[in-house]
């Protein structure tokens, strides 16, 4: 083997064509989903100033055709970018929203089937052995109490909803780590959606 050839790139080793124009493209997608977030979401994103300006006044564009050029230019500058991190980052936006919304239906079922059957109590309490009994049995009968006056309200009644509530609330505690007490950066709503 000369020295020459060692310099040489394996023609192997180098992406192809189609490799090349895929990349491209997705450069290009990623760059219209950042013009597609909140000005605050693009400010948290690791950006140069040249690619967050772009990005901020594609935002800013109204015209279609101006649109367009604007967001092939932030995908031009997005070859620059730390792509993987900002992909990765708007990929746990997302899904930290939607693993925080099951989260918030996982604790209503807990305490709708509290509310209507006794016998969930016991198992649900084996799971989360650091919960008060006596206090937590007292927020659920409250509960089971509101909810039977509740069902006995006169239309155009407004139900109470203080103990439902409260009782949300100690579940939501419960399934909260001791080690986590801070909410979610992506929590919308910390009160019961109820």
């Amino acid at each position: 083997m000369t020295t020459n050839d060692q310099t040489q790139p394996d023609p192997d080793e180098r992406p192809s064509k189609s490799q090349v124009k895929r990349d491209m493209h997705a450069l290009q997608e990623l760059g219209k989903t950042v013009v597609e977030l909140s000005s605050d979401r693009v400010k948290q994103l690791p950006l140069s100033e040249k690619l967050q300006d772009a990005v901020l006044l594609a935002q800013r564009t109204t015209s279609r055709e101006g649109r367009r050029r604007q967001i092939h230019y932030v995908g031009k500058l997005m070859r620059d970018a730390p792509a993987e991190e900002i992909a990765r980052q708007i990929d746990e936006w997302a899904n930290g929203s939607r693993q925080q919304t099951a989260h918030l239906h996982a604790i209503e079922r807990d305490r709708d089937r509290l509310i209507s059957d006794d016998s969930a109590l016991t198992p649900w309490l084996e799971a989360h052995p650091d919960v008060d009994v006596q206090a937590f049995r007292a927020i659920i009968r409250a509960a089971r109490s509101e909810h039977k006056k509740n069902q006995t309200l006169l239309p155009g009644q407004q139900p109470k909803r203080k103990h439902y509530r409260a009782l949300y609330q100690a579940i939501k505690d419960a399934n909260q780590a001791p080690d986590d007490q801070s909410p979610p950066e992506n929590a919308a709503n910390e009160e019961d959606p109820s």
